[in-house]
């Protein structure tokens, strides 16, 4: 990991295949939690929103994702074709994103963190 000052840096910074993943995974969290603060937080990306939100990096041969342990469990069915552990989900570069399960996974997300801020 690099010391990046900012995300599009980190993006930048990374495999072209892992790019177009990274920023369609940002696009997400921009949709679906707008208020989203981006942030860099042990050299990836993360987003803060009531809380830790989600992170994500790019590594040789994946992506991680990372929802928190809520979410793994919440989504376990779904994600049983993915490599996990607790709070973590590996997408294979070499097979393309499940894009509507991220959306449900961050929406979820969004809504576990709202509600326990109130």
């Amino acid at each position: 990991m690099g010391s990046f000052k900012s995300v599009d840096e980190y993006i930048a910074a990374q495999p072209a295949a892992a790019q177009t993943r990274l920023r369609a995974l940002r696009k997400i969290v921009k949709e679906v939690a707008p208020k989203a603060e981006e942030k860099l937080s042990y050299g990836i990306p993360y987003y803060s929103l009531g809380g830790r939100l989600v992170y994500f990096a790019a590594f040789k041969n994946h992506i991680g994702f990372y929802p928190m342990k809520a979410a793994i469990r919440n989504f376990q069915k779904e994600l049983a074709g993915y490599e996990t552990a607790p709070g973590t989900v590996r997408f294979p570069l070499d097979k393309p994103l499940p894009l509507p399960l991220i959306r449900r996974i961050i929406t979820f997300r969004t809504k576990e963190n709202l509600a326990q801020k109130k």
